[in-house]
């Protein structure tokens, strides 16, 4: 098929991973979204559920030839939303990372005025991993990203950050992607970016770690208005979201009744509840699933493993 486009969950988990059996149905890695844009690779977060990707990948690369002169080599751009623990904890075991010849763009948001490379020296590699950030094997491209930005991955790969302000359509045809971000400061303590892929036509909207004003978040809505896809963040009940011991309100997460009316006012076409509490087992999410899912009205909970082609 021509100029597909087409999402895998590999991670649907919020907080932690939950590797036990009673969470297998829905999966218990943490958020990581598979996008294939006619053979360019795309991943939103890097969660625990990127290290099963890596994985295929390199298979893939060792099985594209004989000779590891002519293999091809794997090419990734990654887009971090935060650099929360649950959406970058996979990166430092994403094999491509340690393949020579690989190339890597790690676009992420720039936090606290510091270069996103150096918290990711920090958080991920030099202080608490056997090798450092500058002795991996891949051409790691590293860079800040923020929501005056837009990423633009043309046909042969090449992906490139440009400012909005330096846009212009008529400069880009429909075989390129484009990807412009919404900042919200809801999630603690530096906020989230929110994500906007266009691609042939088809858009696709990814909303973790998002939590919605009283009366809708009006930018929010806005930004992702119209959209063939949304995924948003549906972490609590409204009862925990509520609770009178654990109150989670403020917590920058969303309930399934917030992500229900974002996406009624948003129009958008289909949307999946992702980013799911890790006290929430299958028994629990099947009970929500229940309440909520409505396949046919276009309403669907995210499970780890299961693609959507738009």
């Amino acid at each position: 098929m021509n100029n597909k486009f087409k999402l895998k969950f590999r991670g649907v988990r919020g907080s932690y991973p939950t590797p036990r059996a009673n969470f297998l149905k829905y999966g218990g890695n943490t958020s990581c979204v598979e996008i294939n844009l006619d053979n360019r690779l795309v991943v939103l977060d890097a969660g625990t559920g990127i290290v099963d990707l890596g994985t295929e990948l390199v298979r893939e690369y060792i099985l594209s030839s004989g000779d590891a002169r002519e293999r091809k080599p794997v090419e990734a751009t990654i887009l971090l939303s935060h650099v929360h623990q649950d959406h970058i904890q996979g990166l430092q075991f994403f094999k491509p990372v340690f393949v020579k010849g690989s190339k890597i763009n790690v676009f992420g948001l720039n936090v606290s005025n510091e270069d996103l490379v150096d918290t990711l020296k920090d958080v991920l590699f030099d202080r608490v991993f056997p090798l450092g950030i500058d002795d991996v094997k891949c051409s790691f491209n590293i860079q800040n990203l923020n929501d005056s930005k837009i990423v633009v991955i043309k046909k042969d790969n090449d992906a490139k950050i440009i400012d909005v302000s330096d846009f212009n359509s008529d400069d880009y045809t429909k075989d390129d992607a484009l990807i412009t971000f919404h900042k919200t400061q809801a999630h603690p303590k530096n906020g989230c970016l929110c994500m906007k892929i266009n691609y042939n036509d088809k858009v696709l909207v990814y909303a973790t770690d998002k939590e919605t004003y009283i009366g809708s978040d009006k930018r929010f809505i806005e930004f992702a208005y119209g959209c063939d896809v949304l995924i948003h963040d549906a972490q609590y009940t409204h009862q925990d979201y509520v609770s009178p011991v654990a109150p989670k309100q403020g917590y920058g997460h969303s309930t399934y009744q917030m992500a229900l009316e974002s996406a009624k006012l948003a129009k958008a076409k289909k949307v999946f509840f992702f980013h799911y509490d890790p006290n929430y087992d299958d028994a629990t999410l099947e009970m929500l699933e229940d309440e909520f899912s409505n396949p046919e009205g276009g309403v669907e909970f995210a499970k780890e493993g299961m693609e959507i082609i738009l």
